[in-house]
């Protein structure tokens, strides 16, 4: 059993890291999740509430994860 928490993601955050928060907790793509906030916000504005909601109440994930330098000399390859 897994120990999942619904926290906000600051590796992989646009604004606030709730629509990636949620995507990771229930294991599908952000951009699905992203995609519900805007259709939501565009239908009746509910989306818009309901993203400064959640922004405010779930808590941010412990500790950030080092990102690899992405011309780190170790992992280039030139054939």
């Amino acid at each position: 059993m897994s120990n999942k928490r619904l926290v906000r993601n600051s590796q992989d955050e646009m604004l606030g890291g709730v629509c990636s928060g949620i995507a990771n907790y229930l294991n599908i793509d952000p951009v699905i999740v992203r995609l519900v906030f805007v259709l939501l916000a565009l239908g009746n504005g509910g989306g818009v509430l309901a993203y400064l909601i959640l922004w405010v109440l779930m808590p941010t994930d412990e500790e950030p994860v080092a990102k690899a330098n992405a011309f780190d000399e170790e992992e280039i390859v030139i054939n």
